[in-house]
């Protein structure tokens, strides 16, 4: 009962205060600091829809893992410049070196976990994950996106279990990758896809609970077969978006 109220009381609160989010999302979302080339991605990831199920708000901490080259860091940035706090980890030197480093207006972003090791074992094809503490506690909220599928089971494991760590009670993981047909085996086509299923299974192991998925990257055309580079699903991908809360110590 407990567990439903205190959800129930959060959706409430994430509805009420999204305005503002929204409000400087698209004023993000028009910078000079992104591309043309990510602007055109904005149909395909629908980023305000996708914060707005997160329940993002602009006075929140947040981290978020594996940021690759920015393009949902130049938006959660400025929402959070004001009032809130944001968190870099995990392969953030590309952003680091470029993005924060160039531009003042991101200077408040923090890189955190730099010791962390994201690396591939001999003959691996997915990476594995070390020192991976955070050092940051009491988050709000842990983000990462299209980056699941990149980790061996130990990577995987050490995200999750650090995600689990840094956040508060309540908090929230959220977490978007290419879908993966359920149960299928790994081959030359979808090794950068992954099973949703095995997904939550794995992220609950961790302690978390699932609360809530979303249909915003349903691709009803995907038809799941073919690698996410290929010219007929490349920018389409069915994608799963999944939302967990930390609810025990």
């Amino acid at each position: 009962m407990k567990l439903v109220l205190l959800l129930l009381i959060s959706s409430i609160s994430f509805a009420a205060d999204f305005e503002a989010v929204e409000e400087k999302l698209k004023t993000a979302m028009q910078s000079e600091v992104r591309t043309d080339d990510e602007k055109e991605r904005d149909r395909n990831r629908d980023p305000i829809n996708t914060l707005k199920f997160m329940g993002l708000r602009d006075d929140m901490k947040v981290a978020e893992l594996l940021p690759g080259g920015g393009w949902y860091t130049k938006l959660l940035a400025p929402v959070l410049k004001d009032n809130g706090e944001l968190y870099l980890a995990y392969g953030a030197g590309r952003v680091e070196d470029g993005l924060l480093k160039d531009n003042k207006d991101f200077s408040q972003v923090k890189v955190v976990a730099k010791d962390a090791k994201v690396y591939r074992k001999e003959d691996a094809r997915f990476y594995s994950l070390e020192n991976a503490e955070l050092g940051v506690k009491d988050l709000d909220m842990v983000l990462t996106f299209r980056n699941y599928h990149n980790f061996a089971d130990d990577g995987r494991k050490a995200m999750n279990d650090e995600a689990y760590k840094a956040l508060k009670m309540g908090g929230i993981y959220g977490v978007v990758d290419h879908t993966r047909r359920h149960m299928q085996g790994e081959d030359g086509e979808n090794r950068r896809r992954f099973d949703p299923v095995k997904a939550i299974k794995e992220i609950q192991d961790a302690g978390f609970i699932l609360i809530d998925y979303s249909d915003l990257h349903y691709r009803p055309d995907d038809e799941l077969r073919y690698e996410v580079g290929r010219k007929s699903v490349t920018g389409n991908t069915d994608r799963f978006t999944l939302k967990f809360m930390k609810v025990k110590k």
